[in-house]
Protein backbone atom coordinates (compact mmCIF):
# COMPACT_ATOMS: atom_id res chain seq x y z
CA UNK A 1 0.00 0.00 0.00
CA UNK A 2 1.45 3.37 -0.92
CA UNK A 3 1.95 6.23 1.49
CA UNK A 4 -0.66 8.26 -0.40
CA UNK A 5 -3.20 5.53 0.21
CA UNK A 6 -2.40 5.37 3.90
CA UNK A 7 -2.61 9.09 4.67
CA UNK A 8 -6.39 9.35 4.50
CA UNK A 9 -6.69 6.35 6.77
CA UNK A 10 -4.34 7.91 9.31
CA UNK A 11 -6.55 10.93 9.50
CA UNK A 12 -9.46 8.67 10.28
CA UNK A 13 -7.62 6.68 12.96
CA UNK A 14 -5.73 8.95 15.43
CA UNK A 15 -4.09 5.93 17.07
CA UNK A 16 -2.35 5.09 13.81
CA UNK A 17 -1.10 8.64 13.42
CA UNK A 18 0.49 8.54 16.90
CA UNK A 19 2.05 5.17 16.12
CA UNK A 20 3.71 6.50 12.95
CA UNK A 21 5.16 9.56 14.70
CA UNK A 22 6.89 7.31 17.21
CA UNK A 23 8.32 4.73 14.83
CA UNK A 24 11.92 4.93 13.56
CA UNK A 25 11.06 3.57 10.14
CA UNK A 26 8.30 5.71 8.66
CA UNK A 27 8.14 3.56 5.53
CA UNK A 28 6.98 0.61 7.55
CA UNK A 29 3.43 1.27 8.49
CA UNK A 30 1.41 -1.09 10.63
CA UNK A 31 -1.55 -2.88 9.10
CA UNK A 32 -4.67 -0.77 9.08
CA UNK A 33 -7.32 -2.25 11.34
CA UNK A 34 -10.66 -3.01 9.71
CA UNK A 35 -13.21 -0.25 9.79
CA UNK A 36 -15.72 -0.89 12.59
CA UNK A 37 -19.02 -2.12 11.24
CA UNK A 38 -21.98 0.11 11.92
CA UNK A 39 -24.69 -1.48 14.02
CA UNK A 40 -27.85 -2.21 12.06
CA UNK A 41 -30.46 0.47 12.35
CA UNK A 42 -33.46 -0.72 14.34
CA UNK A 43 -36.72 0.89 13.39
CA UNK A 44 -39.26 1.42 16.15
CA UNK A 45 -42.24 -0.87 15.98
CA UNK A 46 -45.29 0.60 14.28
CA UNK A 47 -47.93 1.75 16.76
CA UNK A 48 -50.91 -0.52 17.26
CA UNK A 49 -54.01 0.80 15.52
CA UNK A 50 -57.57 -0.47 15.83
CA UNK A 51 -59.29 -0.31 12.45
CA UNK A 52 -62.88 0.92 12.11
CA UNK A 53 -63.96 -2.57 11.00
CA UNK A 54 -62.37 -4.16 14.07
CA UNK A 55 -64.04 -1.63 16.36
CA UNK A 56 -67.45 -2.21 14.81
CA UNK A 57 -67.00 -5.98 15.03
CA UNK A 58 -65.99 -5.77 18.69
CA UNK A 59 -68.96 -3.59 19.60
CA UNK A 60 -71.31 -5.87 17.67
CA UNK A 61 -69.98 -9.02 19.36
CA UNK A 62 -70.42 -7.39 22.75
CA UNK A 63 -74.00 -6.43 21.94
CA UNK A 64 -74.75 -9.97 20.77
CA UNK A 65 -73.30 -11.38 24.01
CA UNK A 66 -75.53 -9.08 26.07
CA UNK A 67 -78.55 -10.20 24.06
CA UNK A 68 -77.63 -13.85 24.65
CA UNK A 69 -77.35 -13.15 28.38
CA UNK A 70 -80.90 -11.80 28.31
CA UNK A 71 -82.20 -14.69 26.16
CA UNK A 72 -80.74 -17.28 28.55
CA UNK A 73 -82.87 -15.86 31.38
CA UNK A 74 -86.00 -14.86 29.46
CA UNK A 75 -89.24 -16.66 30.31
CA UNK A 76 -91.42 -17.24 27.25
CA UNK A 77 -94.95 -16.13 28.12
CA UNK A 78 -97.96 -14.45 26.57
CA UNK A 79 -98.77 -12.55 29.78
CA UNK A 80 -98.71 -8.80 29.21
CA UNK A 81 -96.74 -7.97 32.37
CA UNK A 82 -94.04 -10.56 31.53
CA UNK A 83 -93.77 -9.28 27.95
CA UNK A 84 -93.29 -5.74 29.25
CA UNK A 85 -90.75 -6.95 31.83
CA UNK A 86 -88.77 -8.92 29.22
CA UNK A 87 -88.57 -5.88 26.95
CA UNK A 88 -87.52 -3.73 29.90
CA UNK A 89 -84.75 -6.16 30.82
CA UNK A 90 -83.36 -6.32 27.27
CA UNK A 91 -83.46 -2.56 26.72
CA UNK A 92 -81.88 -1.99 30.14
CA UNK A 93 -79.02 -4.41 29.49
CA UNK A 94 -78.34 -2.90 26.07
CA UNK A 95 -78.47 0.62 27.54
CA UNK A 96 -75.94 -0.37 30.21
CA UNK A 97 -73.69 -1.91 27.58
CA UNK A 98 -74.09 1.20 25.42
CA UNK A 99 -72.96 3.40 28.31
CA UNK A 100 -69.79 1.31 28.60
CA UNK A 101 -69.14 1.65 24.86
CA UNK A 102 -69.60 5.45 24.99
CA UNK A 103 -67.14 5.73 27.88
CA UNK A 104 -64.65 3.49 26.09
CA UNK A 105 -64.79 5.59 22.91
CA UNK A 106 -63.88 8.70 24.91
CA UNK A 107 -61.19 7.04 27.06
CA UNK A 108 -58.47 8.29 24.66
CA UNK A 109 -56.94 4.85 24.19
CA UNK A 110 -54.04 5.46 21.73
CA UNK A 111 -54.69 2.37 19.60
CA UNK A 112 -58.29 3.47 19.06
CA UNK A 113 -57.51 7.18 18.60
CA UNK A 114 -54.74 6.51 16.06
CA UNK A 115 -56.73 3.98 14.10
CA UNK A 116 -60.16 5.62 14.02
CA UNK A 117 -59.45 9.32 14.42
CA UNK A 118 -60.63 11.60 17.21
CA UNK A 119 -63.15 13.46 15.06
CA UNK A 120 -64.77 10.21 13.88
CA UNK A 121 -64.82 8.88 17.45
CA UNK A 122 -66.56 12.05 18.59
CA UNK A 123 -69.23 11.59 15.92
CA UNK A 124 -69.70 7.93 16.91
CA UNK A 125 -69.95 9.02 20.55
CA UNK A 126 -72.61 11.63 19.77
CA UNK A 127 -74.63 9.26 17.60
CA UNK A 128 -74.28 6.41 20.07
CA UNK A 129 -75.30 8.68 22.94
CA UNK A 130 -78.65 9.31 21.27
CA UNK A 131 -79.20 5.56 20.91
CA UNK A 132 -78.35 5.02 24.58
CA UNK A 133 -80.81 7.72 25.67
CA UNK A 134 -83.48 6.10 23.51
CA UNK A 135 -82.82 2.70 25.12
CA UNK A 136 -82.99 4.27 28.58
CA UNK A 137 -86.34 5.85 27.74
CA UNK A 138 -87.68 2.57 26.35
CA UNK A 139 -86.44 0.75 29.46
CA UNK A 140 -88.23 3.20 31.77
CA UNK A 141 -91.52 3.08 29.86
CA UNK A 142 -91.57 -0.72 29.60
CA UNK A 143 -90.64 -1.14 33.27
CA UNK A 144 -93.48 1.16 34.33
CA UNK A 145 -95.94 -0.59 32.07
CA UNK A 146 -94.85 -4.02 33.28
CA UNK A 147 -95.21 -3.07 36.97
CA UNK A 148 -98.56 -1.41 36.37
CA UNK A 149 -99.84 -4.45 34.44
CA UNK A 150 -98.65 -6.78 37.20
CA UNK A 151 -100.12 -4.85 40.14
CA UNK A 152 -103.04 -3.11 38.46
CA UNK A 153 -101.91 0.22 39.94
CA UNK A 154 -102.23 3.59 38.23
CA UNK A 155 -99.18 5.38 36.77
CA UNK A 156 -98.62 7.75 39.72
CA UNK A 157 -98.77 4.91 42.25
CA UNK A 158 -96.44 2.85 40.08
CA UNK A 159 -93.82 5.61 39.96
CA UNK A 160 -94.07 6.20 43.72
CA UNK A 161 -93.74 2.50 44.53
CA UNK A 162 -90.77 1.94 42.22
CA UNK A 163 -88.84 4.94 43.54
CA UNK A 164 -89.04 3.38 46.98
CA UNK A 165 -86.45 0.80 45.92
CA UNK A 166 -82.86 2.13 46.32
CA UNK A 167 -81.68 0.51 43.09
CA UNK A 168 -84.53 2.06 41.11
CA UNK A 169 -83.97 5.43 42.75
CA UNK A 170 -80.35 5.27 41.54
CA UNK A 171 -81.59 4.40 38.06
CA UNK A 172 -83.97 7.37 38.04
CA UNK A 173 -81.21 9.77 39.12
CA UNK A 174 -78.81 8.36 36.53
CA UNK A 175 -81.40 8.62 33.76
CA UNK A 176 -82.12 12.23 34.71
CA UNK A 177 -78.40 13.06 34.56
CA UNK A 178 -78.02 11.35 31.18
CA UNK A 179 -80.98 13.32 29.88
CA UNK A 180 -79.45 16.59 31.11
CA UNK A 181 -76.17 15.83 29.35
CA UNK A 182 -78.03 14.83 26.19
CA UNK A 183 -80.03 18.06 26.09
CA UNK A 184 -76.90 20.16 26.66
CA UNK A 185 -75.22 18.40 23.72
CA UNK A 186 -77.87 19.51 21.23
CA UNK A 187 -76.32 22.03 18.83
CA UNK A 188 -78.66 24.88 19.63
CA UNK A 189 -78.21 24.44 23.39
CA UNK A 190 -74.46 23.86 23.22
CA UNK A 191 -73.89 27.11 21.33
CA UNK A 192 -75.67 29.06 24.05
CA UNK A 193 -74.13 27.21 26.97
CA UNK A 194 -70.51 27.58 25.79
CA UNK A 195 -67.68 25.09 25.70
CA UNK A 196 -66.57 25.38 29.33
CA UNK A 197 -69.97 24.86 30.99
CA UNK A 198 -70.79 22.14 28.46
CA UNK A 199 -67.67 20.20 29.42
CA UNK A 200 -68.57 20.63 33.09
CA UNK A 201 -72.04 19.21 32.47
CA UNK A 202 -70.53 16.37 30.48
CA UNK A 203 -68.59 15.26 33.55
CA UNK A 204 -71.95 14.29 35.06
CA UNK A 205 -71.84 11.33 32.68
CA UNK A 206 -69.45 9.53 35.03
CA UNK A 207 -71.78 9.97 37.99
CA UNK A 208 -74.73 8.84 35.88
CA UNK A 209 -72.80 5.74 34.76
CA UNK A 210 -71.96 4.88 38.37
CA UNK A 211 -75.63 5.18 39.39
CA UNK A 212 -76.67 3.04 36.44
CA UNK A 213 -74.11 0.41 37.42
CA UNK A 214 -75.49 0.29 40.97
CA UNK A 215 -78.98 -0.23 39.53
CA UNK A 216 -77.78 -3.04 37.26
CA UNK A 217 -76.19 -4.92 40.16
CA UNK A 218 -79.55 -4.90 41.93
CA UNK A 219 -81.46 -6.19 38.92
CA UNK A 220 -82.21 -9.86 38.27
CA UNK A 221 -80.45 -10.03 34.88
CA UNK A 222 -76.98 -9.51 36.37
CA UNK A 223 -77.29 -10.50 40.02
CA UNK A 224 -78.94 -13.87 39.33
CA UNK A 225 -75.91 -15.22 37.42
CA UNK A 226 -72.51 -15.41 39.18
CA UNK A 227 -70.76 -15.64 35.79
CA UNK A 228 -72.72 -12.73 34.36
CA UNK A 229 -72.10 -10.67 37.50
CA UNK A 230 -68.36 -11.32 37.35
CA UNK A 231 -68.06 -10.46 33.65
CA UNK A 232 -70.20 -7.34 34.05
CA UNK A 233 -68.08 -6.08 36.93
CA UNK A 234 -64.90 -6.91 35.01
CA UNK A 235 -66.06 -4.91 31.99
CA UNK A 236 -66.87 -1.87 34.13
CA UNK A 237 -63.59 -2.13 36.00
CA UNK A 238 -61.64 -2.36 32.72
CA UNK A 239 -63.26 0.73 31.26
CA UNK A 240 -62.77 2.62 34.55
CA UNK A 241 -59.06 1.76 34.54
CA UNK A 242 -58.69 2.95 30.94
CA UNK A 243 -60.42 6.23 31.76
CA UNK A 244 -58.27 6.93 34.82
CA UNK A 245 -55.04 5.86 33.11
CA UNK A 246 -55.34 7.72 29.81
CA UNK A 247 -57.25 10.78 30.97
CA UNK A 248 -55.47 11.43 34.29
CA UNK A 249 -52.31 9.39 34.86
CA UNK A 250 -50.75 9.66 31.39
CA UNK A 251 -51.20 13.46 31.09
CA UNK A 252 -49.66 14.03 34.52
CA UNK A 253 -46.77 11.70 33.74
CA UNK A 254 -46.11 13.41 30.41
CA UNK A 255 -46.20 16.84 32.03
CA UNK A 256 -43.62 15.79 34.59
CA UNK A 257 -41.40 14.01 32.06
CA UNK A 258 -41.29 16.61 29.29
CA UNK A 259 -41.58 19.93 31.15
CA UNK A 260 -43.08 21.90 28.27
CA UNK A 261 -42.97 25.70 28.44
CA UNK A 262 -43.95 28.45 26.05
CA UNK A 263 -40.94 29.94 24.26
CA UNK A 264 -42.55 32.32 21.78
CA UNK A 265 -45.93 33.48 20.52
CA UNK A 266 -45.64 34.74 16.94
CA UNK A 267 -48.36 36.47 14.91
CA UNK A 268 -48.99 34.64 11.63
CA UNK A 269 -51.95 36.62 10.30
CA UNK A 270 -55.22 38.27 11.33
CA UNK A 271 -56.33 36.45 14.47
CA UNK A 272 -53.77 33.65 13.98
CA UNK A 273 -50.68 32.98 16.09
CA UNK A 274 -48.08 30.24 16.36
CA UNK A 275 -47.04 29.04 19.81
CA UNK A 276 -43.54 27.60 20.02
CA UNK A 277 -42.87 25.39 23.05
CA UNK A 278 -39.74 23.73 24.36
CA UNK A 279 -39.36 20.64 26.53
CA UNK A 280 -37.10 17.63 26.82
CA UNK A 281 -37.41 14.10 25.53
CA UNK A 282 -40.15 15.07 23.09
CA UNK A 283 -39.19 12.21 20.79
CA UNK A 284 -40.71 9.87 23.37
CA UNK A 285 -44.12 11.28 22.51
CA UNK A 286 -43.92 9.51 19.12
CA UNK A 287 -45.98 12.31 17.57
CA UNK A 288 -46.60 11.91 13.84
CA UNK A 289 -47.17 14.79 11.41
CA UNK A 290 -50.91 15.30 11.05
CA UNK A 291 -51.72 14.51 14.68
CA UNK A 292 -52.88 16.83 17.43
CA UNK A 293 -52.57 17.19 21.20
CA UNK A 294 -54.88 18.55 23.84
CA UNK A 295 -53.00 21.51 25.31
CA UNK A 296 -53.57 22.84 28.80
CA UNK A 297 -51.77 26.16 29.33
CA UNK A 298 -51.23 26.77 33.04
CA UNK A 299 -52.09 30.45 32.83
CA UNK A 300 -54.94 32.46 34.32
CA UNK A 301 -58.32 31.71 32.70
CA UNK A 302 -56.80 28.94 30.56
CA UNK A 303 -55.53 26.28 32.99
CA UNK A 304 -58.93 24.58 33.41
CA UNK A 305 -59.49 23.89 29.69
CA UNK A 306 -57.68 21.45 27.40
CA UNK A 307 -57.62 22.86 23.85
CA UNK A 308 -57.19 20.53 20.84
CA UNK A 309 -54.65 21.88 18.33
CA UNK A 310 -52.70 20.10 15.59
CA UNK A 311 -48.95 20.26 15.24
CA UNK A 312 -48.18 22.85 12.56
CA UNK A 313 -44.66 21.48 12.08
CA UNK A 314 -42.91 18.19 12.82
CA UNK A 315 -41.41 17.85 16.30
CA UNK A 316 -37.94 19.39 16.03
CA UNK A 317 -35.63 18.13 18.75
CA UNK A 318 -36.89 19.71 21.95
CA UNK A 319 -39.27 22.12 20.21
CA UNK A 320 -42.89 21.70 19.18
CA UNK A 321 -45.23 24.20 17.54
CA UNK A 322 -48.95 24.76 17.09
CA UNK A 323 -50.79 27.42 15.11
CA UNK A 324 -54.05 28.74 16.53
CA UNK A 325 -56.87 30.83 15.10
CA UNK A 326 -58.95 32.90 17.51
CA UNK A 327 -62.52 31.57 17.27
CA UNK A 328 -63.62 31.86 20.92
CA UNK A 329 -62.67 33.21 24.32
CA UNK A 330 -60.09 30.53 25.08
CA UNK A 331 -58.35 30.66 21.71
CA UNK A 332 -58.20 34.47 21.91
CA UNK A 333 -56.42 34.17 25.26
CA UNK A 334 -53.74 31.99 23.66
CA UNK A 335 -52.45 35.12 21.89
CA UNK A 336 -51.64 36.67 25.28
CA UNK A 337 -49.55 33.77 26.57
CA UNK A 338 -46.22 34.79 28.03
CA UNK A 339 -42.84 33.19 27.71
CA UNK A 340 -42.24 30.54 30.37
CA UNK A 341 -45.86 29.47 30.88
CA UNK A 342 -45.99 25.75 31.70
CA UNK A 343 -47.92 23.50 29.32
CA UNK A 344 -49.53 20.10 29.88
CA UNK A 345 -49.88 18.24 26.56
CA UNK A 346 -51.98 15.09 26.26
CA UNK A 347 -51.61 12.96 23.17
CA UNK A 348 -50.85 12.52 20.39
CA UNK A 349 -54.29 11.90 18.91
CA UNK A 350 -55.74 11.65 15.43
CA UNK A 351 -55.41 9.33 12.46
CA UNK A 352 -54.65 11.89 9.72
CA UNK A 353 -51.15 10.47 9.30
CA UNK A 354 -48.96 8.89 6.65
CA UNK A 355 -50.11 5.37 7.58
CA UNK A 356 -53.39 5.97 5.69
CA UNK A 357 -51.58 6.50 2.42
CA UNK A 358 -52.29 3.92 -0.31
CA UNK A 359 -51.07 5.70 -3.48
CA UNK A 360 -47.79 7.16 -4.68
CA UNK A 361 -49.37 10.51 -5.52
CA UNK A 362 -51.01 12.53 -2.75
CA UNK A 363 -53.25 15.60 -2.75
CA UNK A 364 -53.38 17.70 0.41
CA UNK A 365 -56.50 19.89 0.48
CA UNK A 366 -56.70 22.46 3.27
CA UNK A 367 -59.24 25.10 4.21
CA UNK A 368 -58.51 28.01 6.54
CA UNK A 369 -56.53 27.11 9.64
CA UNK A 370 -56.98 23.45 8.66
CA UNK A 371 -53.64 23.98 6.93
CA UNK A 372 -51.83 23.26 10.22
CA UNK A 373 -51.74 19.44 10.14
CA UNK A 374 -51.35 19.40 6.35
CA UNK A 375 -48.37 21.76 6.50
CA UNK A 376 -46.56 19.15 8.63
CA UNK A 377 -47.54 16.40 6.17
CA UNK A 378 -46.48 18.59 3.22
CA UNK A 379 -42.96 18.68 4.63
CA UNK A 380 -42.64 15.03 5.65
CA UNK A 381 -44.68 12.77 3.35
CA UNK A 382 -42.22 10.76 1.24
CA UNK A 383 -42.44 11.48 -2.47
CA UNK A 384 -40.51 12.23 -5.62
CA UNK A 385 -40.82 15.62 -7.38
CA UNK A 386 -44.40 16.01 -8.54
CA UNK A 387 -45.87 13.37 -6.23
CA UNK A 388 -47.22 15.80 -3.61
CA UNK A 389 -49.73 18.57 -4.34
CA UNK A 390 -51.14 21.06 -1.84
CA UNK A 391 -54.31 23.06 -2.51
CA UNK A 392 -55.01 25.78 0.05
CA UNK A 393 -58.52 27.31 0.14
CA UNK A 394 -59.04 30.78 1.66
CA UNK A 395 -61.27 33.80 1.11
CA UNK A 396 -58.34 36.07 0.26
CA UNK A 397 -54.55 36.21 0.32
CA UNK A 398 -54.55 37.89 3.73
CA UNK A 399 -56.03 34.75 5.29
CA UNK A 400 -53.24 32.46 4.07
CA UNK A 401 -51.33 31.14 7.07
CA UNK A 402 -47.68 29.98 7.04
CA UNK A 403 -47.39 31.05 3.40
CA UNK A 404 -43.62 31.57 3.34
CA UNK A 405 -43.02 28.15 4.88
CA UNK A 406 -45.32 26.44 2.40
CA UNK A 407 -43.60 28.07 -0.56
CA UNK A 408 -40.16 27.16 0.79
CA UNK A 409 -41.22 23.52 1.22
CA UNK A 410 -42.69 23.47 -2.30
CA UNK A 411 -39.43 24.77 -3.78
CA UNK A 412 -37.28 22.34 -1.81
CA UNK A 413 -39.39 19.28 -2.60
CA UNK A 414 -40.42 20.38 -6.09
CA UNK A 415 -44.03 19.89 -5.01
CA UNK A 416 -47.08 21.65 -6.45
CA UNK A 417 -48.71 24.42 -4.39
CA UNK A 418 -51.90 26.24 -5.41
CA UNK A 419 -53.92 28.85 -3.53
CA UNK A 420 -57.67 28.72 -4.13
CA UNK A 421 -58.82 32.24 -3.26
CA UNK A 422 -62.29 33.75 -3.27
CA UNK A 423 -65.45 33.89 -1.17
CA UNK A 424 -67.40 30.69 -0.73
CA UNK A 425 -70.47 32.17 -2.40
CA UNK A 426 -68.63 33.27 -5.56
CA UNK A 427 -69.89 32.16 -8.98
CA UNK A 428 -66.76 30.10 -9.65
CA UNK A 429 -66.22 27.18 -7.27
CA UNK A 430 -62.53 26.18 -7.15
CA UNK A 431 -63.53 22.94 -5.43
CA UNK A 432 -65.83 21.82 -8.25
CA UNK A 433 -64.88 18.41 -9.70
CA UNK A 434 -63.69 19.76 -13.07
CA UNK A 435 -61.71 22.56 -11.42
CA UNK A 436 -59.93 20.01 -9.24
CA UNK A 437 -59.17 17.82 -12.27
CA UNK A 438 -57.66 20.80 -14.10
CA UNK A 439 -55.41 21.67 -11.15
CA UNK A 440 -54.35 18.10 -10.34
CA UNK A 441 -53.62 15.93 -13.38
CA UNK A 442 -54.51 12.29 -12.75
CA UNK A 443 -56.61 13.26 -9.75
CA UNK A 444 -58.43 9.90 -9.63
CA UNK A 445 -55.13 8.13 -8.89
CA UNK A 446 -54.37 10.23 -5.79
CA UNK A 447 -54.82 9.75 -2.08
CA UNK A 448 -56.43 12.86 -0.59
CA UNK A 449 -55.82 14.32 2.87
CA UNK A 450 -58.52 16.84 3.69
CA UNK A 451 -58.76 19.21 6.65
CA UNK A 452 -60.79 22.34 7.13
CA UNK A 453 -64.06 23.75 8.51
CA UNK A 454 -67.02 21.32 8.46
CA UNK A 455 -68.80 23.05 5.58
CA UNK A 456 -65.69 23.09 3.42
CA UNK A 457 -64.76 19.46 4.13
CA UNK A 458 -68.30 18.30 3.37
CA UNK A 459 -68.39 20.14 0.02
CA UNK A 460 -64.88 18.98 -0.88
CA UNK A 461 -65.68 15.36 -0.03
CA UNK A 462 -68.69 15.45 -2.35
CA UNK A 463 -66.67 17.05 -5.16
CA UNK A 464 -63.82 14.55 -4.79
CA UNK A 465 -66.24 11.63 -4.92
CA UNK A 466 -67.76 13.06 -8.12
CA UNK A 467 -64.24 13.46 -9.50
CA UNK A 468 -63.73 9.70 -9.21
CA UNK A 469 -61.91 9.27 -5.89
CA UNK A 470 -63.38 6.43 -3.77
CA UNK A 471 -64.32 7.19 -0.18
CA UNK A 472 -61.58 4.94 1.26
CA UNK A 473 -58.93 7.20 -0.32
CA UNK A 474 -60.35 10.44 1.12
CA UNK A 475 -58.77 10.88 4.54
CA UNK A 476 -60.62 13.75 6.20
CA UNK A 477 -60.47 15.52 9.53
CA UNK A 478 -63.06 18.15 10.28
CA UNK A 479 -61.39 21.17 11.87
CA UNK A 480 -63.98 22.45 14.30
CA UNK A 481 -63.73 23.72 17.87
Amino acid sequence: MSTEAVEPELARYPALSAYRSQTEEPARTPPIPPRPRRAPRIRPAAPIRVTPRTLRAGIGIGGAAVTLLWAAQARPSARLDILFASGAHLSGLLAGYGILVMLFLMARVPAVEHGIGADRLARHHARGGRHVLTLCAVHVVLALCGYAAHTGADLLTTVTDLLGYPGLACAAAGTLLFGTVGVSSARAVRRRVGHGPWRGLHLLTYLAAALAFAHQLAGPDIASSPLGLGLWCLLHAGVAVLLVWYRIVVPLRQARRHGLRVVEVRVEGPGVVSVLMRGHGLGQLHAEPGQFFRWRFLARRLWHTALPFSLSAPVDGDHVRITVKAVGDHTRRVRRLRRGVRVVATGPFGALTAHRRTRRKVLLLAGGVGITPLRALFETLPGAPGDITLLYRANNAGQLVLREELEAIARTRQAALHYLLGPSDAAFDPLAPQALRNLVPGLADHDVYLCGPPGMTSAATTALARAGIPAERIHAESFAY
